[in-house]
């Protein structure tokens, strides 16, 4: 997929000009005359590169930008600007604006700066095929915007080796980031290792992670290397760090301090190379004030810190994801079937979906497996979300339902006496009786000693 420029100027012309510029030279560009149409299509999706006229009808470039710069961190900027506005691009380039071309610009020098642009924000990668690009991040599906900016955070920070703390509730996918962030790293080539600091039991979690010698307690038959040793030159992922006991963390910092690590019971310490990630539902800051988490653990670990949405902040995405575990679930079990049919579409977009992606994982496999047609019922959807189906009657038969249900009812309240049912009800006998036989009602079974005369 090429890269996706947006190009803002309210120059017809020189929108015209660019625009034909850079689809001959590969980019997918989105033309636009002004701000505020800039900003309503970077809602809409978010480009790999704007591209702005410094002056603007209404908002400027210079409050584009800074509306650009305030949601979307990353995205880089380039400003066009004439001679009478190079001190404002100037003072622009300190406050985070890529670069500015002053007007006339060589078409040549235009195309060097937004391929170099694009380089940078996609951490180098502008050399290798899109698919290459893109396969770092293949197991996260998405095209929400929301997604869009953190994956280009993710982007530019795998190519550091600063630590990275990733937020998120339970199941929205945090491991799958830190997976992807290692692809796009430089230490892909070797383990991505991870541990979940709350799974495991204390006792145990500091020999899981540092390893043990021969002897160094009961049970230790052998000499044990840790997940440290086992991630070296890679990455160590912890997840639910904020589950980690107090003991632990004192520990753990000192490893990252001191970059080695000794094994319990061991009196030499070993030398480790590893990218920590680290990932938490809790809120540390809360941990923090209440002494369960060490504040010098934590800025250790929050060198960078990224955010992941719930599912119910990226609903463009549900039917993405559904879709494509439905695939991946039809090949492992062999079923035939191809899609949602659209009211079910309806019904998985619009749930709550409280265990995020890794619920809407185990819906779509429990509907997969339960199928018997190429598409996926709304009847089946709504089991597994444990919804009752919504049956919709006509007028005419939710009034006979209705009616039959409350004359039922009449006749268990009175133990089946109709001069009774008939006053509760406010009608006369011989009406009474009439609508029980239009609903085929006898009486008599409903009083506790069987069927009577009335």
């Amino acid at each position: 997929m090429s890269a996706h420029v947006l190009l803002v100027d309210d120059d017809a012309d020189i929108l015209r000009l660019l625009s034909m510029r850079l689809t001959a030279a590969g980019y997918r560009v989105t033309a636009v005359e002004s701000a505020e149409e800039a900003l309503s299509q970077l809602a809409m999706e978010r480009p790999q590169l704007v591209l702005s006229d410094v002056q603007l009808p209404g908002k400027d470039g210079l409050a584009l930008f800074d509306a650009i710069r305030a949601k979307h961190p990353s995205l880089p900027v380039i400003l066009l600007t004439a001679h009478g506005t190079i001190p404002d691009a100037v003072e622009a380039t300190s406050r985070g604006v890529y670069t500015y071309l002053t007007k006339p610009f060589d078409g040549k020098a235009l195309l060097e700066t937004i391929g170099q642009a694009l380089a940078l924000g996609s951490a180098g990668d502008a050399g290798k095929s899109n698919a290459a690009n893109e396969a770092w991040r293949e197991d996260i599906v998405s095209r929400s915007n929301v997604m869009a900016e953190l994956l280009a955070e993710a982007k530019l920070v795998a190519g550091s080796d600063a630590s990275v703390l990733i937020r998120g509730e339970s199941g929205s996918g945090k491991e799958v980031l830190a997976q992807a962030i290692h692809r796009a790293s430089p230490r892909a080539s070797h383990p991505f290792v991870a541990v979940n600091c709350g799974a495991i039991p204390e006792s145990l979690l500091e020999s899981e992670l540092f390893g043990h010698i021969k002897g160094a307690f009961t049970g230790a038959v052998a000499n044990h290397a840790g997940l440290f040793q086992a991630a070296n030159g890679g990455t160590l992922f912890l997840d639910e760090i904020g589950d980690m006991p107090v003991a632990l963390q004192v520990k753990l910092l000192r490893v990252l301090q001191e970059r080695v690590v000794r094994p319990v019971g061991a009196s030499q310490a070993i030398p480790i190379d590893v990218r920590i990630m680290s990932a938490t539902h809790r809120d540390l800051d809360a941990a923090m004030a209440e002494g369960e988490f060490r504040e010098d653990l934590y800025y250790r670990l929050n060198v960078v810190s990224l955010s992941l949405p719930t599912l119910a902040e990226r609903r463009e995405d549900i039917p993405l994801l559904a879709n494509h575990f439905l695939a991946k679930l039809a090949a492992k079990y062999n079923k035939r079937v191809n899609g949602f049919a659209p009211d079910a579409v309806k019904a998985l977009a619009t749930a709550p979906w409280p265990g995020n992606v890794r619920q809407l994982h185990n819906v779509v496999e429990q509907v997969s497996a339960l199928a018997t047609t190429p598409l996926i019922p709304l009847a089946l959807v709504q089991r597994a979300l444990r919804v009752p189906s919504a049956e919709v009657l006509t007028f005419t038969e939710a009034r006979l339902r209705f009616e039959r249900e409350y004359l039922v009812d009449l006749l268990k309240l009175t133990d089946g006496s109709v001069a009774d049912a008939a006053r509760l009800a406010g009608r006369n006998r011989t009406e009474f009786y009439r609508l029980l036989q239009k609903h085929g009602l006898t009486p008599g079974v409903f009083r506790a000693d069987g069927p009577v005369a009335d």
